[in-house]
């Protein structure tokens, strides 16, 4: 019997595991840059932000990205 399905082309595939690839990695940046900044957070916050980027597999990782680095800082630089 073949293995491959034929109405699911193989591209298909390749094409997901590029996404889960991605989305892997984008969350192992999130968590190594989170730790690294948290000293600055309170404990409760580092946890829930580890919460959030585990568990909500792409926008998790781009919410830490774009807003919660720069959650502890004061002045903004210009």
């Amino acid at each position: 019997m073949d293995a491959m399905n034929p109405l699911v082309p193989a591209a298909y595939d390749v094409v997901w595991a590029v996404v889960a690839l991605v989305a892997f990695a984008l969350a192992v940046w999130a968590i190594v840059g989170l730790s690294r900044g948290a000293a600055r957070l309170s404990s409760l916050t580092v946890v829930l932000w580890a919460v959030v980027i585990l568990l909500v597999p792409v926008l998790g990782p781009v919410a830490w990205l774009a807003a919660g680095r720069r959650g502890g800082r004061g002045v903004a630089r210009s």
